[in-house]
């Protein structure tokens, strides 16, 4: 296995990167990792190693809890640029690791009001497998990226009524979600070895066309370094081998290739999984 080129987290910490060809820890887990670079030394492939070593799985995983992602884009001279930020180092998932906006699905959110749905057909693919009103997904998104960003998803509005009370600092600005010119990306379930885990969603949509205006994103205690990284300088970040794929998913569908429908990617006792829906 050869090495990568060293690079910095948002701590300024090097961190070393590895050509794993079948990642199978999304979380990056550096335990996993190893055991994943200790098996490929062996030419045992990851899958191979979780066959071989049950001590991997835990007895009672973590119920996975529904959350929900927002991929914002924009271009530019030179090229494609999506917005992302470190976590903060005292988060216990995913701690310095840059990630896009998004977090978990409140209960408030799928009665918040919008100008706009889903279109039909990411109505209909987001609704296989789900366990609730698929609105929420869209609209947790539109939530998050105001609170971990200060940016505004959705139309200038006032006299919004029926506002949940989680969600009144977001129709105090004068806007209200507008959701269809969002695009279905794709749902993660992060493996049961995981002490917290995640259903989530992943959503991308223009940034010139969702954004209310062009204010720049603004620190918060969940996502620090805010920029609009070009995928090649996304590619050189510390990130999660899931927000890793997910970006080759968006770059195929910006640049209008391979299969374009929304993946689900999941774990079984024979490894992880990767299919596609619809």
């Amino acid at each position: 296995m050869s090495q990568q080129p060293v690079t910095v987290d948002c701590t300024g910490l090097p961190v070393h990167r590895w050509n794993m060809t079948k990642p199978f820890d999304p979380d990056d887990d550096p335990a996993q990792v190893a055991a994943a670079k200790a098996a490929a030394a062996k030419s045992l492939s990851e899958d191979d190693l979780l066959r071989e070593d049950p001590a991997n799985l835990i007895a009672n995983p973590a119920t996975p809890r529904d959350a929900a992602t927002l991929i914002l884009y924009r271009f530019t001279a030179d090229g494609p640029r999506i917005l992302m930020g470190c976590r903060s180092e005292g988060h216990d998932f995913m701690p310095n690791k840059y990630v896009f906006p998004g977090g978990r699905v409140d209960e408030e959110d799928a009665f918040a009001p919008s100008l706009s749905e889903l279109g039909p057909e990411e109505q209909r693919t987001l609704e296989i497998g789900a366990a609730r009103a698929v609105r929420a997904f869209p609209l947790t998104a539109v939530r998050e990226v105001f609170e971990e960003t200060g940016l505004l998803v959705g139309r200038s509005a006032t006299g919004i009524a029926g506002v949940p009370a989680s969600w009144a600092d977001y129709y105090a600005q004068g806007v209200a979600p507008s959701l269809a010119g969002f695009r279905f990306v794709g749902r993660a379930i992060t493996p049961p070895m995981r002490h917290k885990r995640f259903d989530a969603r992943f959503f991308m949509a223009d940034a010139d066309e969702a954004l209310v205006d062009d204010r720049a994103p603004a620190d918060s205690r969940e996502l620090a370094d805010l920029r609009w990284f070009t995928l090649a300088e996304a590619a050189q970040l510390d990130l999660p081998n899931v927000t890793r794929f997910v970006i080759s998913e968006v770059e195929a569908r910006l640049e209008g290739k391979g299969d374009q429908r929304p993946f689900h990617l999941y774990w079984t006792q024979q490894g992880h999984v990767r299919e596609r829906l619809g």
